[in-house]
């Protein structure tokens, strides 16, 4: 007995030691883009305040979960397509220096009956210049075929050539993850943009092995953060007999889990193989946790309902916004103009998108 609590205390002190008493992060020896837990823990932000339906407060940053917890961000374009319920925003932020781009996961039906229908989405498209390349039509087509595209690099553009040469950063948590991912591909490889980096949040897999290959050599610096047994990183599935032709994550993986010594509990954050498809890491576990996906690092990432899709917006802010025949619209402001301080009360009543 004495033996082995010798053994445990011996085993908590190393673990103490390397986690600095919070998180146990393993890592690998190969090289591959850097984890930041500080960056990981501010654009997890982002990526929950693009699911705000009240527009007005987004716009203005004026949201309790926008500038009381992410100071200094200034707010350029939010594009609402609402035709396909997909919404997105651009904005530069102080810390870090950079441009942040975030998508919206899903908002339609129910979450429920979203990831179901992750299990029969068919690799259907060939990706334009990649040879033997193929993804899922409906996800390349939410980023390319919908006004999000369009206002997103007109945003970019504009904030270029205000704020100069500073880095992009692409988030988004599920759907948002995909679209996000084919973003800071358009931009690496059809805008020539070379400073890109990707961290995404539980977001499925959206292409075969060979996408995935000229993904992580096109956008090296892509973190893919999962979250214990969230069930969508294992969607659509993967088919280890059929490695060419089955979908493949591009790496790299960040596996959020909880391991468990005696009584203490210890938040494990593992940095996972350059294959995208480490067996040690999310795929050693079933995915079947829809509450594992909405939670990342204690942050909520949903709309409040998963009913119809709707916005809020107060009149204060309808002078920045423009409408196609479509109906899709953005809210948009000059980055040279100084910014926002509108007293703005949003509206009583919600306009369904």
């Amino acid at each position: 007995m004495e033996k082995r609590r010798w053994l445990v205390l011996v085993i908590l002190t190393w673990m103490f030691v390397f986690s600095a008493g919070r998180e146990l992060k393993i890592k690998h020896n190969d090289c591959g883009p850097i984890y930041n837990h500080t960056l990981a823990t501010i654009l997890v932000r982002y990526a929950s305040t693009v699911y705000l339906s009240d527009l007005s407060e987004l716009f203005t940053w004026t949201c309790s979960c926008c500038n009381d917890l992410i100071k200094g961000f200034e707010m350029i374009e939010i594009i609402v397509d609402v035709q396909h319920c997909l919404q997105a925003f651009v904005g530069v932020a102080q810390d870090p220096n950079a441009i942040i781009i975030a998508f919206r996961g899903t908002q339609e039906h129910s979450i429920q009956n979203w990831i179901e229908d992750l299990f029969w989405k068919q690799l259907d498209l060939d990706y334009p210049g990649m040879p033997d390349a193929m993804v899922h039509h409906g996800f390349y087509s939410a980023y390319h075929n919908t006004t999000i595209r369009p206002g997103i690099l007109n945003a970019v553009e504009r904030a270029r050539e205000y704020y100069g040469d500073i880095g992009i950063i692409v988030t988004g948590h599920s759907m948002g993850g995909a679209m996000a991912s084919f973003c800071a591909l358009d931009l690496r490889v059809n805008q020539k943009e070379k400073n890109v980096q990707v961290m995404t949040f539980g977001q499925p897999r959206i292409g075969n092995a060979a996408f995935a290959s000229y993904y992580s050599t096109l956008v090296p610096n892509s973190i893919r953060v999962t979250n214990a047994h969230d069930m969508v990183p294992h969607l659509p599935p993967y088919y280890t007999y059929f490695p060419q032709k089955t979908y493949h994550h591009f790496p790299r993986e960040v596996w959020l889990y909880n391991l468990e010594v005696e009584s203490l509990v210890y938040e494990v954050e593992k940095i996972c193989d350059d294959s995208g498809e480490d067996p040690t890491c999310s795929r050693s576990v079933s995915g079947n946790s829809i509450s594992d996906h909405l939670v990342y690092y204690g942050v909520d990432l949903m709309a409040k309902t998963w009913r119809r899709c709707k916005i809020v917006m107060g009149t204060g802010v309808a002078e920045y916004s423009r409408t196609d025949l479509g109906g899709n619209f953005i809210l948009s402001r000059d980055p040279a103009t100084s910014v926002l301080k509108l007293n703005v009360a949003p509206d009583t009543g919600a306009k369904p998108l």
